[in-house]
């Protein structure tokens, strides 16, 4: 594990005992010019208190009436479930057997052989988003809990029952009888901006409901944490500790713009950068959870990747972003709207695609059997596509990180080649040479070079030769897997 950067799920406090952290508080300062002479002669004339600190005159400076709006609704989620472990595993350890209890009698240690159950506790945060019990929290959070008990802010302990959970996003809906409870109103977090002052508030370490303050960090987040599924975090500096998870990321009109689910640190503390998935993300997950209980989303049927510069200038793209299509998967909507390899798909449904993940949650987003209206760069030329949505079942957009590539004979590649059946397998790479610089690997297959296929080293070494002034683009199958490289001139 790398220890310089962890990425750490914000729910869960285990154990009855939490470390009580306090931290200073944040203060805001004014600065004043020099004082006119109006104002200096009401300050001579103003009273002079002796004895006490005199108050000062002014409006506050302060977020408590949104605090009051929003808080009675973040509520405190306590979760029991089972959990066996074998005693074998732990015998010798007094810390376990504290735990596990020690039933042996005086004389040798014996080994046990039945494992054990016992009780798991946890803690996180949920929002209530109808007056009728519905709360949105993190699946971490309620994750193979067997009892669900929700806390309320009038000191009410309520239980609750699961509606249905969304691994992939990480949002769950769990639900409580009860009627006319405050409800958090769930904003517009497109509208949400970089520098936008925002609250957490959730139970962090069990000390109780809790608020920090801090601002949007940055959009469109993505961690690679949990099922590698649906991210697109806000991300920000307002503290989150264990235990905010499922709480509310608030902005300074009492909207609840996100849901804190994760934190970043190496240390297993807060450092300033934490994550919430948006509230719009939140609804539509809700909504089907609460129809449903499972969330539908739609596919596309594309193997992509990200359009770096490389990609970019090899395409000619006049900008960086987008993604570009390495292989269609047969009979999807993707095909049966003519779409195809080497297509650089720039926005869908209105909405610009700056990256796979942006992509992947615009898709994901719409409904399944819908029209979308895909914009596309081909060959140069830009065109609009309408693709009817299909379901997903076994997965929506694949995605893998770029690293490059390179095709070419020995002298200018530092590969060897051989023909296959899908193209020219590579047999032979040196270390030192291009193509390793550019990540491809002995048992690639070299399968089209500048878009067009090569099917002998002769066909390689000429198209290779023939560019000069950018890089080489490269269709390139691994494992079953094909993507786009480039390799630089």
């Amino acid at each position: 594990m790398d220890s310089k950067r962890l990425s750490i799920r914000a729910g869960l406090v285990a154990g009855a005992a939490a470390a009580l952290i306090s931290g200073a508080a944040w203060h805001g300062l004014a600065a004043t010019s020099a004082a006119t002479p109006a104002t200096a002669q009401a300050t001579a004339q103003a009273p002079i208190v002796t004895g006490r600190a005199a108050a000062v005159n002014g409006s506050r400076d302060s977020y408590a009436d949104v605090v009051k709006a929003v808080a009675p609704a973040v509520v405190t989620i306590r979760v029991d479930g089972k959990a066996t472990a074998s005693p074998a595993q732990f015998d010798g350890d007094d810390f376990f057997r504290r735990f596990f209890g020690d039933d042996e009698q005086p004389g040798p240690r014996r080994q046990r052989t039945v494992p054990r159950s016992f009780r798991q506790h946890g803690l996180g945060s949920g929002v209530v988003v109808t007056n009728d019990g519905y709360i949105l929290t993190n699946n971490h959070v309620v994750d193979g809990a067997d009892k669900i008990h929700i806390d309320l802010t009038d000191g009410r302990t309520l239980e609750a029952k699961v509606i249905g959970t969304d691994k992939a996003s990480d949002l769950a809906l769990v639900k409580v009888n009860a009627t006319n409870l405050p409800v958090a109103p769930l904003g517009n977090s497109d509208n949400s901006q970089i520098g936008d002052v925002v609250l957490a508030i959730g139970n962090p370490l069990g000390v109780g409901q809790t608020v920090t303050m801090g601002i949007v960090s940055a959009k469109g987040r993505s961690t690679g944490s949990g099922d590698g599924g649906y991210q697109d975090f806000l991300q920000t500096d307002a503290p989150i500790n264990h235990g905010n998870s499922g709480g509310a990321l608030v902005n300074t009109k009492g909207e609840v713009v996100g849901i804190n689910a994760e934190m970043l640190s190496p240390v297993d503390a807060n450092i300033g950068i934490g994550f919430a998935i948006p509230s719009n993300m939140a609804k539509h997950v809700m909504d089907d959870l609460k129809k449903d209980g499972r969330v539908r989303r739609a596919q596309l049927g594309v193997e992509v990747q990200p359009v770096t510069s490389d990609l970019a200038d090899s395409l000619g793209l006049k900008h960086v972003g987008g993604a570009i299509v390495g292989r269609v998967t047969p009979d999807s909507a993707a095909d049966r709207a003519g779409l195809k390899g080497g297509d650089v798909i720039l926005s869908f449904n209105g909405q610009p695609v700056n990256d796979i993940n942006s992509l992947r949650n615009h898709v994901a987003e719409s409904q399944p059997g819908s029209n979308a209206s895909v914009v596309i760069n081909r060959d140069g030329s830009e065109k609009t596509v309408t693709v009817k949505l299909d379901e997903a079942g076994k997965g929506d957009v694949a995605s893998r990180r770029d690293r490059g590539s390179d095709s070419g004979d020995k002298a200018a590649l530092g590969i060897s080649v051989e023909k296959g059946k899908n193209g020219l397998v590579i047999t032979d790479i040196d270390p030192e040479g291009r193509a390793a610089d550019a990540g491809l690997q002995a048992g690639d297959v070299i399968q089209q070079v500048n878009r067009k296929p090569v099917t002998s080293v002769d066909e390689l070494r000429t198209a290779v030769r023939a560019t000069t002034n950018r890089p080489v683009l490269l269709l390139v199958e691994r494992d079953g897997q094909i993507r786009y490289v480039t390799v630089r001139p």
